[in-house]
């Protein structure tokens, strides 16, 4: 049996091939095409036990090809993977046959690889993300110029109502009209886009009885549904609630020795759109949930507002695991029992 290591990087990869004692069969650097990848794996394509390959920011392209021609394929997990520190050397090489030895080991830190269809729903959510920022970046441009000319701002929604006439009756200098004019045109661009993808990001998710169901818990509506639903992908993965919170980075990270404190580790390690998700979950839940607010004025009282919010952030992810694995509605008594 033989196991096979890619080191990907932006515009070329090593592929590596080794055998059950960790010889080198077969290695090579190759440009990130993958009809020559297919192809210098192809003789070996009866004995491997699997390709692994880094995930990396580009890994799509590579993986589904290489699933589609029949490879059976593991997504490393690289912030998982740590090698020996004292290694005098380490290349390219190295990086690839490691990925391979440790799948020969069994011992293989893997990510989820989502199918494509479902992968390209879930990046649409993370664009409709990055539009929103990009034109709440636009909005506070307006509202400083404001702030500077007239002594105070105007609200976002008045912001999003700005037209030419409108700019015209503040009787601004030409140059800073001008400039309020570039910010107003972009966002105006920016929530044209933004109607269009979220349309069609309802198309999509409505029909999922899943999305159904995180709707019922208090804080959160479509959008918030949508992100959790499709960053999710299929809950099964998790095995316990608790895995499923830490995922969504709603858990301390903390080294404890002898009941003392003794460092942190990696409070990054998880979904950063999980995470975004949930805190916003628990800021409306605060507001418009009794149980909810009750909960996050105890813990504020024995611990403070940041806190309290993670406290409560992490109470909805574990309702939605549980949620999602018995395919029951929100149960408010349950959660905050």
């Amino acid at each position: 049996m033989n196991y096979s290591g890619i080191d990907l990087h932006s515009n070329n990869s090593v592929v590596s091939v080794i055998d059950e004692t960790d010889r080198v069969v077969a290695e090579k650097r190759l440009p990130n095409e993958l009809a020559k990848i297919l192809t210098f794996l192809a003789p070996w394509q009866a004995e491997l036990a699997g390709v692994v390959i880094e995930s990396t920011y580009n890994w799509y392209w590579l993986v589904d090809g290489l699933q589609a021609a029949g490879f059976v394929v593991h997504l490393a997990n690289t912030t998982a993977i740590k090698k020996y520190d004292g290694l005098k050397y380490s290349g390219d090489e190295t990086d690839a046959r490691y990925l391979a030895h440790l799948l020969r080991l069994g011992i293989l830190p893997t990510g989820t690889i989502l199918p494509p269809q479902q992968r390209a729903v879930r990046d649409l959510a993370r664009k409709r993300m990055q539009l929103v920022r990009s034109r709440t970046s636009h909005i506070l441009a307006v509202e400083n110029i404001t702030a500077r000319q007239f002594g105070k701002r105007i609200t976002s929604n008045q912001v999003i109502r700005l037209d030419e006439e409108t700019i015209k009756q503040m009787h601004l200098p030409e140059d800073v009209a001008l400039a309020l004019r570039a910010n107003v045109a972009v966002i105006t661009t920016l929530s044209t886009q933004i109607a269009i993808v979220e349309k069609r990001l309802q198309q999509k998710v409505t029909p999922d009885a899943d999305y159904t169901l995180l709707t019922t818990v208090p804080g959160i509506g479509q959008t918030l549904a949508t992100v959790i639903l499709l960053e999710v992908g299929t809950i099964e993965r998790f095995a316990s609630a608790g895995n499923f919170a830490s995922y969504a980075r709603c858990v301390d990270s903390q080294r404890i020795s002898n009941g003392k404190k003794k460092g942190e580790g990696n409070t990054k390690n998880g979904n950063p759109y999980l995470s975004w998700a949930f805190i916003e979950a628990a800021n409306f839940a605060l507001r418009y949930c009794a149980e909810a607010k009750r909960f996050y004025e105890r813990k504020k009282g024995k611990t403070n507002t940041i806190l309290a919010r993670k406290a409560l952030a992490h109470k909805l992810a574990r309702a939605c695991f549980h949620m999602l694995k018995e395919h029951k509605p929100f149960d408010t008594t349950r959660c905050f029992a």
